[in-house]
């Protein structure tokens, strides 16, 4: 058995609940490391489009193809959850280093009558018989529909569950084996609630065997 190093310090629960509230959140928003992070473009039933960045986007299986989310306890209009519901159709736009920071800004809470594309200087783009917009200056973007909504007692969150329906991206980034090169298409990432960073692959290794 091998003991921790002198340099790490260890952290345990109770002194995490002694946290001040702010510093607990970012805290905890770092220890899953590196996200996935994108705008999430929607449309009200009422034709106002909304666009938001969310950092608990993933993958959820191939076949079929899925993808989910989490939103967060429902404390004050989730104007993109409504959408969702109400159209159940919406777009996940992947972020690049040109428009960082109007992606973040879409994290304020405008008005419903506000469109956050007008307010941060996005595009909103529709595809011929897509509902929900995507965003202009996205290089990657990917059209979904929902599926199943799960509320979660355990923190009153809602896990969405949704189904891709089409991809749009530039063909140079499709590898011969289906791999796609996020780095080329300029993807970012993000860490705790407000960092962004760039990527740089160290490499791509064989398929594990025993």
């Amino acid at each position: 058995m091998t003991t921790q190093s002198s340099t790490l310090k260890r952290i345990k629960k109770d002194e995490i609940l002694d946290m001040e509230k702010r510093f607990r959140a970012n805290f905890i928003n770092s220890i899953s490391g590196f996200k996935s992070v994108g705008l999430i473009g929607t449309i009200s039933k009422d034709n106002t489009t909304n666009l938001a960045i969310f950092s608990q986007v993933f993958h959820l299986g191939a076949n079929p193809a899925l993808m989910g989310f989490i939103v967060r306890p429902d404390v004050s209009p989730r104007h993109t959850l409504e959408n969702i519901e109400a159209t159940q159709f919406f777009t996940f736009n992947h972020i690049n280093e040109s428009f960082y920071k109007q992606a973040h800004q879409t994290a304020a809470r405008y008005e419903r009558e506000v469109s956050e594309f007008e307010a941060t200087g996005l595009t909103p783009y529709f595809e011929e018989g897509f509902v929900a917009p995507y965003v202009k200056e996205s290089h990657f973007r990917v059209g979904l529909k929902l599926e199943e909504k799960h509320e979660l007692s355990i923190n009153n969150t809602i896990f969405l569950i949704a189904s891709v329906q089409e991809v749009i991206l530039n063909e140079e980034i499709i590898e011969k084996d289906g791999y796609l090169d996020l780095e080329k298409a300029g993807t970012i990432t993000s860490s705790c609630l407000d960092s962004y960073h760039t990527t740089k692959r160290l490499d791509r290794l064989l398929y594990a065997k025993p």
